[in-house]
């Protein structure tokens, strides 16, 4: 009693079927993969982009001091 075999897992797919109904679950699957790929679209604008510049266009000046640690 503890796993499933493959002939539970058909008929409580079965049962899902006759339930939802293929085109709502369809709906679900479309949703689902919109949501997921608007997600990954919103991660790629919000990633830090490295660069020299600032908000406004203008290069950075920097100096960078060497510090010996004896």
């Amino acid at each position: 009693m503890g796993s499933f075999s493959i002939w539970h897992w058909l008929i409580v797919l079965v049962i899902v079927l006759l339930i939802f109904g293929t085109k709502k679950l369809r709906n679900i699957g479309s949703d689902l993969g919109g949501a997921v790929k608007g997600f990954k679209d919103g991660m790629k604008e919000d990633a830090p982009k490295l660069s020299d510049k600032d908000e406004t266009g203008h290069t950075i000046d920097a100096e960078v001091k060497d510090k010996h640690h004896s």
